[in-house]
């Protein structure tokens, strides 16, 4: 199970590159079904994070 850092680097990445690489996210500037359910990945493994961060503080 990777970390919630390298979860929340490779949620990211997936959503950056699809954003990049999309016709409609890309050129048409609007984000497809694909790129929302992305970010919601990214923003899950980001709560993630934080409540990892928390936790040992």
């Amino acid at each position: 199970m990777p970390s919630p850092e390298d979860a929340l680097q490779e949620a990211r990445t997936a959503y950056e590159e699809h954003v990049r690489t999309c016709r409609q996210c890309h050129f048409d500037m609007a984000p497809c079904a694909v790129s929302k359910h992305l970010l919601r990945i990214h923003n899950n493994a980001r709560r993630a994070q934080a409540r990892a961060n928390s936790a040992t503080h």
